[in-house]
């Protein structure tokens, strides 16, 4: 285990409790309340920041590259079994449903196995969900910066009860700025229809 990757563990495992408390809050919100809320981030907590990355087409990138709309990031990895598949239909649901808006935003899938995860792999995997959702990859240096940034927690080389190669890691919704500023970590018990709504109510807003 790299001591780069040691780090980012340790210091993110302290937010995770923070926000898994949070998400509880949300996740007893009262029926029929109205959708659109955010869950709520404790203050000093900052989220989101620069990284430099390799895109779906070989692309160098960086959030700079991004600056005028608005990101919605998801780290997750293309052999992930459960979450990430499913976050990527909600998100392919809520752009098929924004019409123009669809232009605002830019959804990002950052990689958290960059060793398997290579622009060609992640181009192939995105194919099954919304042409708009961009792939980055990078360096195992990279993808720990920019999860370091956005305080992701991973680990790498653990495996199931079938010994399948899995990465463990956080599942959050990023949403930046169009001046890359951090805006809402998005709820994720909500229904592709209620994450439609908060995405709506958000990338409306003039800027």
């Amino acid at each position: 285990m790299t001591r780069t990757l040691c780090i980012i563990r340790w210091s993110a495992f302290a937010l995770i409790g923070v926000l898994a408390a949070a998400i509880l809050v949300t996740e007893l919100r009262p029926r029929g309340e109205p959708a659109g809320e955010t869950v709520a981030v404790p203050g000093g907590i900052t989220l989101g920041g620069s990284f430099h990355l390799t895109d779906q087409t070989g692309r160098d990138v960086t959030d700079a590259d991004y600056r005028g709309r608005w990101m919605l990031v998801y780290f997750g990895y293309t052999n992930c079994p459960d979450a990430c598949p499913l976050v990527l239909q909600k998100i392919t649901s809520a752009l098929k449903d924004f019409g123009p808006l669809a232009d605002r935003l830019v959804p990002l899938f950052i990689t958290v196995d960059p060793a398997r995860d290579t622009p060609i792999e992640l181009a192939n995997y995105l194919q099954n969900f919304n042409s708009r959702i961009i792939g980055l990859t990078g360096s195992s240096e990279q993808i720990a910066t920019a999860a370091k940034v956005y305080r992701v927690y991973y680990a790498p080389n653990q495996a199931d009860k079938s010994g399948a190669y899995l990465v463990g890691h956080s599942s959050f919704l990023y949403l930046m700025d169009p001046a890359g500023r951090f805006d809402a970590l998005l709820p994720m018990d909500s229904s592709a229809d209620e994450l439609t709504i908060v995405l709506r109510k958000k990338i409306s807003r003039k800027f």
